[in-house]
């Protein structure tokens, strides 16, 4: 994806050093996580999360040279664009497979926070560093899960935060593409960020409910 994009568009040494160590990093953790689950099979899902991490690499990559010099908004948002697309392609393609599994969901799931990380850094720099909260609020949540137990385990399903995880990245991608008022851009992606904090916030709350019920039962 890189060297494509280096003989296309063009990419800098930010680009390079971002986009390889995406690459890297991505490479050791999915080889951890399939040493750990013990799976044999790497999974028809699993390649097409594999397909969008590329992408998403090289939106980091487009997005990093964007800091120093002009970038082709054009190519950033057609890739961003298919990577939001295939995110609705790996899930069916797990369950018509049979090869729905956790890693699998936590290898999609990473990799739309790291999308949605990357385009509000590029956002950022048209909208206000703001934004960077709407991708940053995933890792925030990560490290508060480890310092804290009571943050950790799951919670009942709820459609409403597959809708809201959505609505970040189309949000965001389409106030990346410029084709809307910045005005009309920062409302969008404000009202994005209001729903997310929603969303984190209802999580919390029934975690926090569990705690309190946790210990008044074992008092």
């Amino acid at each position: 994806m890189l060297a494509v994009l280096a003989a296309s568009v063009g990419l800098g040494a930010a680009g390079w050093v971002v986009g390889l160590t995406a690459g890297i990093v991505t490479f050791v953790a999915l080889g951890r996580g399939l040493q750990r689950s013990g799976a044999q099979t790497f999974g028809a899902a699993n390649w097409v999360t594999m397909t969008r991490a590329g992408l998403v690499g090289g939106v980091a990559a487009l997005t990093a040279d964007s800091f120093s010099r002009g970038v082709p908004v054009a190519v950033l948002c057609a890739m961003s664009a298919v990577a939001l697309a295939l995110d609705a392609v790996d899930g069916n393609v797990a369950r018509r497979t049979g090869g729905v599994t956790a890693l699998g969901a936590r290898f999609d799931m990473e990799i739309d926070a790291w999308l949605i990380l990357v385009l509000s850094a590029f956002v950022a720099e048209s909208v206000g560093a703001w934004v960077l909260a709407i991708g940053a609020m995933r890792y925030v949540i990560g490290i508060a899960n480890w310092l804290l137990p009571w943050l950790r385990g799951t919670v009942p399903p709820r459609y409403w935060r597959k809708v809201v995880a959505a609505m970040q990245g189309v949000t965001l991608a389409v106030a990346a593409s410029g084709i809307l008022p910045i005005a009309v851009a920062t409302a969008a992606v404000a009202i994005s960020l209001l729903f997310l904090v929603e969303s984190f916030g209802s999580e919390l709350l029934w975690r926090w409910r569990r705690q309190s019920l946790t210990v008044a039962v074992s008092s």
